[in-house]
């Protein structure tokens, strides 16, 4: 029997208990204490607020972009476990096993949206995905609106949303080996769709083609694999990733799919297929 935490409900004179260990291995953590952090989540011990934050006049775009981070890691904190929850229904609909810490849930998120109005706020059920720097801080918070009947992506003119800073950051993925390694990919489905087949690389997804070009990868980091999307967007940012890593140490390599994304490929193709045919361009 792993390690346990345990929480005595109100009301009720029974505990309910969270096994850390095998908690630990399904999600990925990098540690025990972040792996107890999920689980106080999971009993309902940390508290999740749903209030927008409130807006505020501020009178410098660096005070700004300070402003923005600091209501993304509020964002990211009122979040719950993704496991259970419509979140992971939705990634499982996209054919992804590959989960982890820096993904989270939140039943009731808010937006504006044009097609409700500029004054009408709203909320639906998000993804959140932890954008983080080289040293581990949240610099911002990505958001997938759902459709809370479908559990697909939310009928929104834009349903996928960023708050807080993403230049040079990405959302980061680790697997249990301690690897020079690194897969970069850009949207979230895309590089999590390479982790499902590839489960021992450490991933970082940037979300965006221009934001995979303007990457910055840490020190240790020897040999990055760019797991572009197969259009022109995806080809120039690998290209301007590569052209700035290659006065440094670090080697570039470049993954393509065959269809338009991997996301695409997992499912038309399948994991085991998906797999081989990734083992095989890196050995090329």
């Amino acid at each position: 029997m792993g390690l346990l935490i345990e929480q005595l409900p109100r009301q009720s004179t029974k505990f309910r208990t969270v096994p850390i260990d095998l908690l630990h291995a399904k999600l990925g953590s990098t540690s025990l204490k972040e792996t107890i952090t999920e689980a106080q989540h999971f009993l309902g011990i940390a508290p999740i607020s749903a209030n927008p934050a409130p807006r505020r006049t501020l009178k410098s775009p660096a005070a700004s972009n300070t402003s923005r981070m600091v209501f993304a890691r509020k964002l990211y904190a009122a979040g719950g476990p993704v496991l259970g929850t419509l979140a992971a229904a939705y990634l499982h609909q996209r054919g992804i096993a590959r989960f982890g810490p820096a993904l989270r849930y939140h039943p009731r998120v808010y937006f504006r949206d044009a097609d409700t109005g500029r004054d009408l706020p709203s909320y639906a059920p998000a993804l959140l995905a932890k954008i983080t720097d080289n040293q581990g801080n949240i610099t911002g918070c990505a958001r997938t609106y759902l459709d809370p009947n479908t559990g697909r992506i939310a009928n929104l003119s834009s349903p996928k949303r960023i708050l807080g800073q993403l230049h040079g950051n990405a959302v980061r993925f680790w697997s249990a080996s301690d690897s020079a390694d690194l897969i970069v990919g850009e949207g979230l489905e895309n590089t999590l769709s390479v982790g499902t087949t590839l489960p021992d690389f450490n991933l970082a997804s940037c979300l965006t083609a221009t934001h995979l070009g303007l990457f910055i990868p840490a020190s240790d980091i020897k040999r990055i694999w760019i797991a572009r999307d197969n259009d022109a967007a995806g080809e120039r940012a690998a290209n301007t990733l590569s052209a700035k890593l290659g006065s440094s140490s670090i080697e570039c390599r470049r993954l393509v799919p065959k269809l338009g994304d991997f996301n695409e490929d997992l499912l038309a193709f399948g994991k085991d297929r998906l797999r081989n045919a990734l083992l095989a361009a890196m050995k090329g």
